[in-house]
Protein backbone atom coordinates (compact mmCIF):
# COMPACT_ATOMS: atom_id res chain seq x y z
CA UNK A 1 0.00 0.00 0.00
CA UNK A 2 0.78 4.03 -0.96
CA UNK A 3 2.75 6.18 1.75
CA UNK A 4 0.10 7.71 4.17
CA UNK A 5 -0.28 10.86 5.71
CA UNK A 6 -0.49 9.48 9.47
CA UNK A 7 2.47 8.07 9.89
CA UNK A 8 2.34 4.55 11.25
CA UNK A 9 4.62 4.24 14.69
CA UNK A 10 5.67 0.98 16.24
CA UNK A 11 3.95 0.69 19.81
CA UNK A 12 1.70 3.13 19.13
CA UNK A 13 -2.38 2.67 18.70
CA UNK A 14 -4.85 3.84 15.76
CA UNK A 15 -8.31 3.49 14.70
CA UNK A 16 -8.11 2.14 11.04
CA UNK A 17 -11.34 1.56 8.93
CA UNK A 18 -12.87 1.57 5.80
CA UNK A 19 -16.22 0.73 4.06
CA UNK A 20 -17.45 -0.73 0.58
CA UNK A 21 -17.06 0.53 -2.56
CA UNK A 22 -19.82 3.23 -3.49
CA UNK A 23 -20.86 1.96 0.41
CA UNK A 24 -22.35 -0.85 -1.16
CA UNK A 25 -22.53 -4.10 1.51
CA UNK A 26 -19.21 -5.84 2.07
CA UNK A 27 -20.58 -8.48 4.73
CA UNK A 28 -23.88 -10.17 3.10
CA UNK A 29 -24.59 -12.85 5.65
CA UNK A 30 -23.30 -14.76 8.91
CA UNK A 31 -20.83 -16.73 6.54
CA UNK A 32 -19.45 -13.37 5.54
CA UNK A 33 -18.77 -11.81 8.87
CA UNK A 34 -17.26 -15.56 10.29
CA UNK A 35 -14.93 -15.50 7.18
CA UNK A 36 -14.04 -11.65 8.41
CA UNK A 37 -13.00 -12.56 11.69
CA UNK A 38 -11.11 -15.82 10.58
CA UNK A 39 -8.58 -13.39 8.59
CA UNK A 40 -8.69 -11.17 11.44
CA UNK A 41 -7.51 -13.65 13.60
CA UNK A 42 -5.36 -15.10 11.18
CA UNK A 43 -3.63 -12.01 9.25
CA UNK A 44 -2.57 -10.32 12.29
CA UNK A 45 0.63 -12.38 12.54
CA UNK A 46 3.59 -11.78 10.41
CA UNK A 47 4.54 -15.26 9.23
CA UNK A 48 1.58 -16.83 8.36
CA UNK A 49 2.79 -19.85 6.08
CA UNK A 50 0.02 -20.21 3.74
CA UNK A 51 -3.18 -18.36 2.02
CA UNK A 52 -6.10 -18.12 4.41
CA UNK A 53 -8.33 -20.21 1.83
CA UNK A 54 -5.44 -23.19 1.59
CA UNK A 55 -5.62 -23.30 5.46
CA UNK A 56 -9.47 -23.84 5.18
CA UNK A 57 -9.19 -26.46 3.13
CA UNK A 58 -6.48 -29.06 5.20
CA UNK A 59 -7.34 -31.60 7.78
CA UNK A 60 -8.18 -30.32 11.60
CA UNK A 61 -4.94 -31.55 12.63
CA UNK A 62 -3.02 -30.26 10.71
CA UNK A 63 -4.91 -26.62 10.55
CA UNK A 64 -4.58 -26.43 14.21
CA UNK A 65 -1.11 -27.81 14.15
CA UNK A 66 -0.19 -24.24 11.82
CA UNK A 67 -2.27 -22.05 13.97
CA UNK A 68 -1.26 -23.21 17.21
CA UNK A 69 2.44 -22.26 16.02
CA UNK A 70 1.21 -18.78 15.18
CA UNK A 71 0.01 -18.32 18.59
CA UNK A 72 3.86 -17.95 19.66
CA UNK A 73 5.37 -16.02 16.37
CA UNK A 74 5.10 -12.30 16.10
CA UNK A 75 1.89 -10.23 15.19
CA UNK A 76 1.72 -7.20 12.43
CA UNK A 77 -0.67 -5.69 15.21
CA UNK A 78 -2.28 -6.19 18.13
CA UNK A 79 -6.36 -5.89 18.18
CA UNK A 80 -7.50 -3.71 21.27
CA UNK A 81 -11.46 -3.64 19.59
CA UNK A 82 -13.25 -4.36 16.24
CA UNK A 83 -16.47 -3.95 15.07
CA UNK A 84 -17.74 -5.36 11.42
CA UNK A 85 -20.82 -3.68 10.24
CA UNK A 86 -22.86 -4.85 6.84
CA UNK A 87 -20.94 -2.20 4.61
CA UNK A 88 -17.75 -1.13 7.09
CA UNK A 89 -15.49 -1.79 9.67
CA UNK A 90 -13.43 -0.28 12.25
CA UNK A 91 -10.45 -1.45 13.90
CA UNK A 92 -8.77 -0.20 17.17
CA UNK A 93 -4.93 -1.51 17.04
CA UNK A 94 -1.37 -1.71 18.11
CA UNK A 95 1.33 -1.27 15.98
CA UNK A 96 3.77 -4.23 16.77
CA UNK A 97 6.21 -4.62 13.47
CA UNK A 98 7.44 -2.42 11.31
CA UNK A 99 5.22 -1.43 8.97
CA UNK A 100 2.58 -3.83 10.58
CA UNK A 101 -0.75 -2.46 9.98
CA UNK A 102 -0.60 -1.25 6.51
CA UNK A 103 0.84 -5.02 5.67
CA UNK A 104 -2.18 -6.79 7.75
CA UNK A 105 -5.07 -4.69 6.35
CA UNK A 106 -3.39 -5.40 2.99
CA UNK A 107 -3.51 -8.97 3.88
CA UNK A 108 -6.93 -9.24 5.37
CA UNK A 109 -9.04 -7.25 2.79
CA UNK A 110 -6.91 -8.85 -0.38
CA UNK A 111 -8.25 -12.59 1.40
CA UNK A 112 -11.17 -11.38 1.86
CA UNK A 113 -11.74 -9.35 -1.46
CA UNK A 114 -11.10 -13.17 -3.45
CA UNK A 115 -13.63 -14.83 -0.94
CA UNK A 116 -16.18 -12.71 -2.29
CA UNK A 117 -15.01 -12.23 -5.48
CA UNK A 118 -15.20 -16.06 -5.51
CA UNK A 119 -18.19 -16.71 -3.96
CA UNK A 120 -20.60 -14.37 -5.58
CA UNK A 121 -18.71 -14.83 -9.01
CA UNK A 122 -17.92 -10.50 -9.61
CA UNK A 123 -14.56 -8.93 -9.70
CA UNK A 124 -12.59 -5.97 -8.56
CA UNK A 125 -12.22 -4.46 -5.17
CA UNK A 126 -14.45 -4.83 -2.30
CA UNK A 127 -13.40 -2.23 -0.28
CA UNK A 128 -13.08 1.65 -0.95
CA UNK A 129 -9.28 2.68 -1.85
CA UNK A 130 -7.11 2.86 0.75
CA UNK A 131 -8.01 2.43 4.27
CA UNK A 132 -8.29 5.85 6.81
CA UNK A 133 -6.40 5.94 10.01
CA UNK A 134 -6.23 7.90 12.57
CA UNK A 135 -3.30 8.10 15.65
CA UNK A 136 -4.85 7.71 18.78
CA UNK A 137 -2.72 10.18 21.18
CA UNK A 138 -4.61 9.47 24.69
CA UNK A 139 -5.47 7.15 27.07
CA UNK A 140 -8.73 9.20 27.26
CA UNK A 141 -8.89 8.97 23.44
CA UNK A 142 -8.45 5.20 23.34
CA UNK A 143 -11.39 4.25 25.81
CA UNK A 144 -13.65 6.50 23.70
CA UNK A 145 -12.76 5.40 20.95
CA UNK A 146 -13.43 1.70 22.38
CA UNK A 147 -17.05 2.77 23.32
CA UNK A 148 -17.30 4.53 19.91
CA UNK A 149 -16.66 1.62 17.83
CA UNK A 150 -18.26 -1.27 20.01
CA UNK A 151 -21.62 1.02 19.84
CA UNK A 152 -21.22 1.42 16.49
CA UNK A 153 -24.21 -1.44 15.25
CA UNK A 154 -26.74 0.36 18.07
CA UNK A 155 -25.85 3.78 16.67
CA UNK A 156 -26.33 3.06 13.37
CA UNK A 157 -29.49 1.36 13.68
CA UNK A 158 -28.66 -1.87 12.81
CA UNK A 159 -29.34 -3.72 16.19
CA UNK A 160 -31.66 -2.83 19.08
CA UNK A 161 -29.57 -2.21 22.23
CA UNK A 162 -30.53 -5.04 23.78
CA UNK A 163 -28.77 -7.04 21.58
CA UNK A 164 -25.36 -5.32 21.86
CA UNK A 165 -23.86 -7.60 24.57
CA UNK A 166 -24.31 -10.70 22.46
CA UNK A 167 -23.28 -8.75 18.61
CA UNK A 168 -20.87 -11.93 17.45
CA UNK A 169 -18.94 -9.55 14.80
CA UNK A 170 -17.17 -6.86 17.85
CA UNK A 171 -15.44 -7.47 20.32
CA UNK A 172 -17.78 -5.97 22.73
CA UNK A 173 -19.24 -9.54 23.69
CA UNK A 174 -15.08 -10.42 24.95
CA UNK A 175 -15.01 -7.08 26.87
CA UNK A 176 -17.84 -8.51 28.68
CA UNK A 177 -16.45 -11.59 29.08
CA UNK A 178 -13.26 -10.25 29.92
CA UNK A 179 -11.53 -13.04 28.16
CA UNK A 180 -10.17 -13.71 24.52
CA UNK A 181 -7.80 -14.97 22.11
CA UNK A 182 -7.77 -12.28 19.20
CA UNK A 183 -8.48 -9.25 21.44
CA UNK A 184 -5.72 -7.09 23.62
CA UNK A 185 -7.97 -5.83 26.24
CA UNK A 186 -4.98 -4.92 29.11
CA UNK A 187 -4.88 -0.70 27.69
CA UNK A 188 -8.81 -0.32 27.61
CA UNK A 189 -8.98 -2.45 31.15
CA UNK A 190 -6.42 -0.52 32.80
CA UNK A 191 -8.87 1.95 33.00
CA UNK A 192 -11.65 0.06 34.83
CA UNK A 193 -11.93 -2.16 37.87
CA UNK A 194 -14.16 -4.78 36.05
CA UNK A 195 -15.68 -5.69 32.93
CA UNK A 196 -19.23 -4.15 34.43
CA UNK A 197 -17.88 -1.15 34.89
CA UNK A 198 -16.54 -1.10 31.10
CA UNK A 199 -20.16 -1.99 30.21
CA UNK A 200 -22.20 0.89 32.19
CA UNK A 201 -19.26 2.98 30.45
CA UNK A 202 -20.39 2.21 26.61
CA UNK A 203 -24.30 1.48 27.22
CA UNK A 204 -24.82 4.90 29.56
CA UNK A 205 -24.06 6.63 26.57
CA UNK A 206 -25.84 4.61 23.90
CA UNK A 207 -29.16 7.53 23.90
CA UNK A 208 -26.04 10.54 23.49
CA UNK A 209 -24.52 8.34 20.83
CA UNK A 210 -28.07 7.82 18.82
CA UNK A 211 -29.05 11.79 19.10
CA UNK A 212 -25.13 12.37 17.74
CA UNK A 213 -25.75 9.93 14.79
CA UNK A 214 -29.32 11.50 14.03
CA UNK A 215 -27.58 14.72 14.13
CA UNK A 216 -25.07 13.68 11.15
CA UNK A 217 -27.17 12.24 9.28
CA UNK A 218 -29.45 16.02 9.22
CA UNK A 219 -26.40 17.74 8.07
CA UNK A 220 -25.20 15.42 5.43
CA UNK A 221 -28.81 15.80 3.86
CA UNK A 222 -29.10 19.40 3.99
Amino acid sequence: MPDRRVPLVNEEFYHVYNRGVAKQPTFLNHYDYKQALLALSYYKFVNTPIRLSRLKELPREQRDHILEKLQITQKHIEIVSFVFMPNHFHFLVKQTAENGISLFLSKFTNSYTRYLNTKTNRVGPIFQGIFKSVHVETDEQLIHLSRYIHLNPVVSFFIKETELISYPWSSFPDYIKRESSLVYMKPVFEHFSSSDDYKSFVLDKVDYAKRLEEIKHLTLES
